[in-house]
C-alpha cells in the first residue's frame, strides 16, 4: 500500500490529514494518508527509513525551509524562494515543490482589485515566502512585518494608521489565532482599516480569525486559508501522480 502523509510540529487537527483520507478512499482506496509529527527535523531520515511505501508529502510548520537539505531535487520555485510544502518520492528521490504558491495565487485573485497597489505581509516565515513570490509576479510592492525586523522591514510597533491606510492589502502569515489560540490576533491599528482593504489569513481554523472579524468590522473585504489549502492539496495531488 503506498503511504502519503504530512510533517511537522505540532500537527494538531490537520486539514491535509482528513482531505486526503476522504480523497483516497473515494478514489485510491489501496493508498494510505497519515500525519509523521516529528519533533526535530534531525529525525526526518529515520522516518523515511521505517516508510519504505512512502510516495509523497505535505510539509508544514516549521520545516518549510528545514526540510531542504534533505532534498534531492527542488523545483525552481523552491530554489528561488526557499521553502517547500510537497515532496515527490520517486525511486528513492526527493523533490521538493511549492503548492502554496498556486493556492495563494488561486484564492488572493477572487478579490483583488486594481487599487489593491501595495501589501503588508505579516510574517517572515516559510508560508511567507510562498505570498512573496506571487506579490512579485503579480507586480505588488509589498513590506514585511515581524517580531524580529530585518534591514527594510517594519516592527509591530512601527505600524500607525497612515501605513495601514496606505496598504490596502494586509496578509497575515503568521500562526497568531490558530485554533486553539483563536483569542489572538495580530497587533497592527485596526482602526485605520476602511472599506478598501482586503484582509487575507492564511488560517483556516477558526474561518474568521479574530484578525478577519477587526477587518470586516470596518468594511473590509476578508479570505481565510482554506481555499487556498485546497487548491495546494490539489496541486500536490497532481504533483504525486499516485507514483
Amino acid at each position: 500500500m503506498n503511504v502519503y502523509g504530512l510533517i511537522g510540529f505540532p500537527l494538531g487537527h490537520s486539514f491535509s490529514k482528513e482531505y486526503f483520507t476522504r480523497k483516497f478512499e473515494k478514489e485510491y482506496p489501496d493508498c494510505r494518508f497519515e500525519n509523521f509529527p516529528i519533533a526535530d527535523i534531525q529525525r526526518f531520515p529515520a522516518l523515511l527509513a521505517s516508510q519504505p511505501h512512502l510516495k509523497g508529502l505535505c510539509v508544514t510548520i516549521p520545516y518549510k525551509e528545514k526540510v531542504l537539505p534533505f532534498l534531492h531535487e527542488l523545483s525552481p520555485e523552491v530554489q528561488q524562494i526557499g521553502a517547500c510544502n510537497s515532496i515527490r518520492i520517486q525511486n528513492g528521490r526527493l523533490t521538493g515543490f511549492n503548492t502554496d504558491i498556486t493556492g495563494f495565487r488561486k484564492s488572493l485573485l477572487k478579490q483583488l482589485q486594481p487599487y489593491h497597489k501595495s501589501a503588508l505581509i505579516l510574517g517572515t516565515g516559510g508560508a511567507s515566502k510562498a505570498v512573496r513570490y506571487v506579490l512579485r509576479e503579480l507586480k505588488i510592492p509589498f513590506t514585511l512585518v515581524s517580531r524580529n525586523p530585518q534591514q527594510n522591514d517594519l516592527g509591530y510597533a512601527q505600524l500607525n494608521g497612515g501605513i495601514i491606510k496606505n496598504n490596502l492589502l494586509i496578509i497575515n502569515t503568521t500562526p497568531v489565532g490558530t485554533f486553539p489560540n483563536a483569542h489572538q490576533y495580530p497587533d497592527i491599528p485596526y482602526d485605520a482599516i476602511g472599506t478598501s482593504h482586503y484582509l487575507f489569513d492564511l488560517i483556516y481554523n477558526p474561518g474568521k480569525t479574530l484578525f478577519l472579524q477587526k477587518g470586516e468590522q470596518n468594511g473590509a473585504a476578508i479570505q481565510n486559508g482554506y481555499e487556498m489549502l485546497v487548491a495546494q492539496a490539489e496541486a500536490s495531488w497532481e504533483l504525486w501522480g499516485r507514483n
